[in-house]
């Protein structure tokens, strides 16, 4: 589980850099959008350079042919896009802690059911009590360690006004289903990797992604001025890499310890390192002794939630056992 906390601490990592860039953009989906596009490009690269891993891509084209990787298990990057368009487009109407326990609470229970219906390549995972558990402390954990930052995150875009009608209470089920397409796009990722590696995993879903942010910021740009001054600072370019390193690590790490406990592993990183960023590069309101205690309490429910009653046993640990 060690690896779900690193996937955790690079989402924090990436989203200051990418907050950072949108400040200086006036844009949080541009910055998202420069952020899948250095990514793609350092994959490329990659993929160029290296014959294992264009092997692992004609693994997944030859999968695709004889129909044990279906199209739509390709479209993972399609959620990040979402999110990321959800963040910009809702965060300065309902507030950080609105978003992102509407976030974590669609995650967590969509990963429920992703790992109840087996569609991470770990296989079918009952639904049990403590899961459940684990999953709503995680939710309220968040809560806590986030109520006290209700502003709008860096870079987040001003509502659009065709939506500066729309109560918040609705506004509020978009980041709820933007959570849930993140369970799917870990599961979706991990079948792509169990086939062509995490790499061609990551591949597909930074093209897939960079294509939907293309036509999202296509859109917006329409109706805004037009965006800042693009900074010269190298480390404001760096989120692609940080990316590609954790989408990459969640494709292989959801085999192993399905799509909640990825859930809930990464939630718990994320807070650690922005409990640390905070401590170390301030940029914000001061760090909160809730931040703190909503942090202890992820890795409670992450403690609750990998326990096992004796007996009980996953649907794959079953069918082993009998076969």
């Amino acid at each position: 589980m060690g690896c779900g906390f690193c996937i955790g601490a690079g989402v924090a990592v990436q989203a200051r850099v990418n907050g950072a860039l949108g400040v200086r953009l006036h844009d949080g989906i541009a910055a998202a959008t420069v952020s899948f596009g250095t990514g793609l490009l350092l994959l490329a690269v990659a993929f160029l350079l290296n014959a294992r891993l264009r092997a692992g891509l004609g693994d997944v084209r030859a999968a695709l042919g004889d129909r044990t990787l279906r199209w739509w298990q390709l479209l993972g990057g399609l959620f990040g896009a979402f999110f990321v368009a959800c963040q910009g487009l809702t965060v300065a109407a309902i507030g950080v802690t609105a978003f992102t326990v509407a976030v974590v609470a669609g995650q967590l229970a969509s990963s429920l059911v992703v790992d109840r219906l087996g569609l991470a390549p770990s296989g079918a995972t009952p639904v049990t009590a403590l899961r459940i558990g684990g999953a709503v402390l995680a939710v309220g954990a968040v809560f806590v360690a986030v109520a006290d930052r209700s502003g709008a995150t860096p870079g987040a875009l001003a509502l659009p006004e065709s939506l500066r009608a729309v109560p918040s209470a609705l506004l509020i089920a978009l980041p709820a289903l933007a959570g849930i397409g993140l369970a799917w796009q870990q599961a979706v990722n991990g079948r792509v990797g169990a086939v062509g590696g995490s790499f061609s995993a990551a591949l597909v879903n930074f093209a897939v992604g960079l294509l939907a942010l293309l036509v999202i910021e296509s859109a917006l740009l329409i109706g805004i001025s037009g965006l800042g001054e693009f900074p010269t600072e190298p480390w404001l370019y760096l989120g692609g890499a940080i990316g590609v390193a954790f989408i990459a690590l969640a494709a292989l790490t959801v085999r192993w310890i399905g799509v909640l406990l990825l859930g809930l592993t990464s939630v718990a990183g994320q807070l650690a390192a922005a409990i640390t960023l905070d401590l170390l590069t301030p940029t914000g309101p001061p760090l909160s002794p809730w931040s703190i205690l909503g942090c202890l309490l992820t890795f409670a429910a992450v403690a609750l939630a990998a326990r096992q009653r004796p007996g009980e046993l996953s649907a794959p640990a079953k069918s082993r056992s009998t076969g």
